[in-house]
């Protein structure tokens, strides 16, 4: 139980990305401007997800606390001319052009998934760099090679993608639909 006053809660337990976004996107939506939503999440991605498409859209990530497994995400809903309409990151690549070329030289494929989703099946070869490690790791990559980012569904890598993008990698591309529809050669951890 939280110690913080909430103007309303999102149960969004159990649920995995993208889902937590889509339902706080929803809810939000439904409350006043200033009011404050708390979302109750297990999925780990949340974490980051929350944080980075509250900055996207204006709205106020305040914080988020653990209690039994449980994770408390706070957003204060944005005033009247804060908010900002999502964008989309533009360059994508499909997962049959993923399979015919991700083995080549001048490609980096990144997964920003949490570290137990890429350990329990990746694309081969896939650098492990989860999105809310990007800020800190992204020197790690390699700006004369063409950067390919996968998550689950296309939420997370479109956000790295875009952060990416505004950090001066030239060649950026969100992998889509992501890995929870591909159905090529994977490994484990």
């Amino acid at each position: 139980m939280s110690a913080y006053k909430v103007n309303h809660k999102l149960d969004c337990k159990g649920l995995s990305c993208p889902m937590p976004i889509v339902k706080t996107r929803k809810a939000i939506q439904e409350i006043l401007p200033g009011e404050v939503l708390e979302v109750e999440a297990t999925d780990r991605g949340s974490l980051a997800d929350i944080k980075s498409w509250a900055g996207r859209t204006g709205h106020q990530y305040l914080g988020s606390t653990e209690e039994d497994g449980v994770l408390h995400h706070f957003l204060r809903k944005a005033s009247e001319g804060e908010e900002q309409e999502e964008k989309k990151y533009p360059h994508v690549i499909s997962l049959d052009e993923v399979k015919s070329r991700y083995k080549e030289a001048d490609v980096q494929l990144v997964d920003v998934r949490e570290p137990m989703e890429y350990a329990f099946g990746h694309i081969p070869g896939a650098i492990s760099i989860p999105m809310g490690e990007m800020g800190e790791r992204f020197g790690e990559l390699d700006s004369n090679h063409e950067i390919w980012v996968i998550c689950r569904s296309g939420s997370r890598s479109d956000h790295v993608c875009q952060l990416l993008a505004e950090k001066g990698f030239p060649i950026v591309k969100n992998v889509v639909p992501g890995m929870k529809d591909w159905d090529g050669e994977t490994e484990t951890n």
